[in-house]
């Protein structure tokens, strides 16, 4: 399955349009998996002792750095059933080391923050989707920003330096809308081009993953502004 932004087959408008649902469907099932377990995980002493703050968390960590590269990569060549499967699988061990907001942050801050993703999502998702602007230019530069992000945030691991915490909680916002447009825009361009149910399927999922990233990320840089630990 090979999709080129620039070149688009003929649109089937219905093949389309389920794609699209699909793929936000599967995104908001990831997210309610990913929400219910890190509550459940939050609820129970023994699993967050389990967890939290031991070398499983590293673990898991890297498990789910492996799912989603290893899904991205193979999409193309995945049955359907397994990457939707490999999808779920990775929305719930991300609720697994999610769980540790509960703890940290209160319910009411965390639903307040939740609400300010969702909108702030959907209007870069819809802008992304409507508009005839290509953001080809503006969706590389946010991925090669979110190396610069991810490499300053492991050293700053080591640094410690709110200033610079700081610095990349607003920089890490910017790069997270602007993906999400850009992801839209990209998966509206690969519903167009797919040319059959099973490739619209993979696209849809796909898609899903992409946008799923998109706001768990997101959500978990605006809960370091909006986010209350008090009591």
């Amino acid at each position: 399955m090979s999709y080129n932004p620039y070149t688009l087959s003929q649109v089937d408008t219905t093949r389309q349009r389920t794609i699209i649902s699909q793929v936000y469907a599967w995104m908001t099932a990831g997210l309610l998996v990913t929400g219910a377990i890190a509550m459940f995980v939050a609820s129970s002493e023994a699993l967050t002792g389990l967890i939290l703050g031991t070398p499983l968390y590293l673990v898991l960590a890297l498990v789910e750095f492996g799912l989603v590269w290893y899904l991205s990569s193979r999409i193309n060549k995945l049955a359907v059933s397994t990457a939707t499967m490999l999808f779920l699988l990775y929305s719930a061990l991300n609720g697994l080391t999610l769980s540790a907001i509960f703890l940290i942050y209160t319910s009411a801050s965390i639903a307040t923050t939740f609400f300010i993703t969702a909108g702030t999502f959907a209007a870069m998702s819809v802008y992304g989707y409507v508009t005839k602007r290509d953001l080809t230019t503006i969706g590389n530069l946010c991925f090669m920003a979110l190396i610069g992000f991810l490499l300053a945030s492991l050293v700053n691991i080591f640094l410690r330096s709110t200033g610079l915490y700081w610095v990349l909680t607003y920089l890490g916002i910017l790069i997270f809308v602007g993906l999400t447009a850009w992801d839209t825009q990209m998966i509206r361009r690969m519903s167009e081009s797919a040319s059959s149910e099973t490739e619209g399927q993979r696209v849809a999922i796909f898609g899903a993953l992409h946008l799923y990233l998109n706001f768990i990320n997101l959500f978990l840089l605006l809960l370091r502004i909006f986010g209350n630990n008090d009591d």
